[in-house]
């Protein structure tokens, strides 16, 4: 027996050691429709390492999506948010239907980031989430070919390029001044609005620049209210932003990518239900697909995310702690 029992722990072992450092949403065999998204969590602040995961288990439970999550980490694969350096599983990416980019300040080794920058420019479809307005920040190495991708580069770097804008300002009190999403008149018939009408997030509503790209199709604009929660007034003192928008982005290769760039999409916002049904609405019509009347966006398990803020993420937590159980 023991000769069985060192071998059986022998197996075990391999199985950890050669664990992929990503987690894998795969959807039931007769409910998938072929389409892969590849999640890119990675931000000091907002617990898109929470919030993601979730995300992907109802596109891939809900909906057919296979969804691959990759996380900042640590080399033992605990995940560290203030980790800008390291995350495994970049080359996913080469093959992705879809990318969702929820990056703040990354500084990807070249190597890593010529797998991003070659998907943007292959004319794939991105959304573009919450703090990947400024997803790139090259201090450590600013003779990289890629430095032109950080936020604080000329045009405003990656955000500047794809969506027409990177980090700007605190329109609401951060903190203290909720969002209410506001669907825009103008555009609300697009497929990616069916059965959105309710969008509430406590993280505050983003300012843009006075030269926000007119060639945007705005879908939300972002209402700054006077507290945290949903019954909250709205601050009649401050106008309403653009909070989500679709745009054209014109790559290198000279082939036109379609964008989504939503500035709300904390892990916390993710209780929205309608903010739910608009990304998973997102992910059909970025896809090609048919957007559903009232997508099912039902939470998949348990779901109770940590509130946003610097270094308060959830310690010890490793990449396998996600997988499906």
């Amino acid at each position: 027996m023991k000769p069985l029992a060192a071998l059986f722990a022998a197996a075990v072992a391999a199985v950890v050691v050669h664990a992929e450092p990503w987690v894998v949403y795969q959807p039931p065999a007769d409910h998938a429709n072929g389409k892969h998204i590849v999640m890119l969590s990675g931000d000091e602040e907002y617990r898109s390492e929470e919030g993601l995961p979730q995300l992907g288990k109802i596109l891939s439970q809900r909906h057919g999506f296979k969804c691959t999550v990759l996380f900042t980490q640590d080399p033992d694969g605990t995940i560290n948010p203030n980790n800008q350096t390291n995350i495994p599983g970049m080359h996913l990416v080469d093959h992705a239907d879809l990318v969702l980019n929820q990056f703040r300040f990354r500084e990807l080794p070249d190597a890593d980031m010529k797998h991003f920058v070659d998907y943007l420019d292959s004319g794939r479809p991105m959304m573009v989430v919450r703090t990947a307005t400024h997803a790139f920040n090259y201090e450590r190495n600013k003779k990289s070919p890629y430095a032109k991708f950080s936020w604080t580069a000329k045009g405003g770097g990656f955000g500047g390029m794809a969506v027409g804008e990177s980090w700007t300002f605190h329109h609401g009190n951060h903190g203290h001044e909720a969002t209410r999403g506001l669907v825009d008149g103008r555009n609300r018939e697009h497929p990616m609005l069916r059965g959105v009408h309710d969008v509430f997030g406590p993280t505050d509503v983003y300012g843009v620049n006075a030269d926000f790209p007119s060639d945007a199709t705005v879908l939300l604009q972002g209402q700054v209210l006077v507290g945290m929660n949903p019954t909250d007034a709205p601050n009649l003192n401050k106008a309403i932003m653009p909070l989500v928008w679709l745009r054209d982005y014109h790559g290198a290769s000279g082939k036109t990518s379609r964008i989504m760039c939503s500035t709300i999409g904390a892990a916390t916002d993710l209780k929205s239900e309608d903010l739910r049904r608009l990304f998973v609405n997102s992910a059909y019509y970025l896809t090609g697909l048919e957007v559903p009347k009232k997508a099912d966006v039902t939470i998949v398990g348990e779901y109770a995310p940590s509130m946003f803020g610097f270094n308060t993420f959830k310690r010890g937590v490793k990449v396998s702690d996600h997988e499906s159980k």
